[in-house]
């Protein structure tokens, strides 16, 4: 809240972190708006904060190699793609995948493309 608030100050209390700016006068109503979506957007990063630590907990318990062919898998690359880029066997690229997709509980690939997302994994190259 300022009574004198300009643009640039405005600006720069956004970059530090602020959500709303509030220029005096103000309505209650608008103060009332601001702390609500503060809230809102409190508990959504809260939210987001224990789901990826609860993706890296599972992310965790991947050996190496396992780490290395999810890297893979979230391409969409084929099992025998995967393979022949590894120079490993399809059998091995396919127990491999079973156990990531276990060991992180996703149903689909889908879903362990999120899992990844959520835990900053990227796609191998």
């Amino acid at each position: 809240m300022s009574a004198h608030g300009t643009i640039p100050m405005s600006v720069q209390a956004m970059k530090r972190g602020a959500i709303d700016f509030l220029p005096k006068p103000f309505k209650p109503e608008d103060l009332y708006s601001a702390i609500t979506n503060a809230m809102e957007r409190n508990i959504h990063d809260l939210k987001e904060d224990f789901e990826k630590k609860e993706v890296l907990a599972l992310i965790d318990k991947l050996t190496p190699r396992e780490k290395e062919i999810l890297r893979w898998v979230i391409t969409g690359r084929l099992n025998k793609q995967i393979a022949f880029d590894l120079g490993i066997t399809e059998k091995t690229v396919i127990v491999h995948r079973s156990r990531i997709m276990q060991k992180t509980r996703a149903s689909s690939l889908a879903e362990l493309v999120r899992l990844a997302e959520k835990a900053d994994i990227p796609p191998a190259a």
